[in-house]
């Protein structure tokens, strides 16, 4: 992460990670992803009905230029939006990455940001990794510092899919997935930040989103990593 004051943005939520920390994230975390959405719902075999997407053609996302539920904020949780009422897993993967990428510490205290993004998150504990979302929020005194600069972000999300490897296995077992309906999906985009005296900065972003969508639910956050699995 990047050092406040300097003439790049003061802080982007991990951009400045040094390349053997991102290994070592891409190592563990995506492997855990994986791991909750193809080899934990692997074990299951029971089908509700809930058909899982097309491995071949996965349910369009909607159109890049407006993400559902971006612009509602929750009360008490400052500028971070309200979790939309989408129950398609690309769709809110995407309205969930922008989320994610876009703060405003001019607006919004550090624990009003945990708020509103925890809103966003599953209510079944047994897939909600938390820790994994709150990694992604600078400390109390990085986030000090950034607001004394009134550092604010804006994230746009240009695309999302599925990755390769949970393709192949929802092409393997397409029923597996009917225990925990949690789905990974990459989402690339960018993210434009700016702060006092006319400091401004935008550089490109990707995530990739373990995301709960239950039948007859709305989808829910269960966890997330700052790398891409293709």
């Amino acid at each position: 992460m990047q050092k406040p004051f300097s003439a790049s943005p003061p802080s982007s939520y991990g951009a400045g990670w040094s390349a053997k920390r991102r290994i070592a994230v891409v190592a563990s975390v995506v492997a855990v992803l994986l791991a909750i959405a193809a080899a934990v719902a692997w074990i299951s075999g029971g089908s509700n009905g809930h058909q899982a997407p097309d491995a071949a053609a996965p349910a369009p996302a909607p159109s890049t230029s407006s993400v559902p539920g971006a612009a509602k904020a929750v009360a008490g949780s400052g500028s971070v939006p309200d979790p939309p009422r989408i129950a398609e897993p690309v769709a809110y993967a995407k309205a969930a990455a922008q989320m994610l990428w876009s703060y405003d510490t001019r607006t919004t205290s550090r624990d009003q940001q945990l708020a509103g993004m925890r809103a966003w998150m599953t209510s079944e504990t047994k897939y909600a990794d938390w820790a994994s979302v709150t990694g992604q929020v600078p400390d109390p005194v990085l986030w000090s510092r950034m607001a004394d600069q009134d550092q604010h972000a804006t994230g746009t999300v240009l695309e999302g899919h599925y990755p390769g490897a949970f393709k192949q296995a929802l092409a393997e077992d397409p029923s597996a997935i009917t225990k925990a309906y949690i789905y990974v999906v990459t989402v690339n985009g960018k993210q434009q930040i700016a702060w006092k005296k006319g400091g401004a900065g935008a550089e490109a972003r990707a995530v990739t989103l373990a995301v709960q969508c239950r039948p007859s639910r709305d989808c829910a956050l269960a966890a997330i990593a700052p790398s891409v699995t293709q």
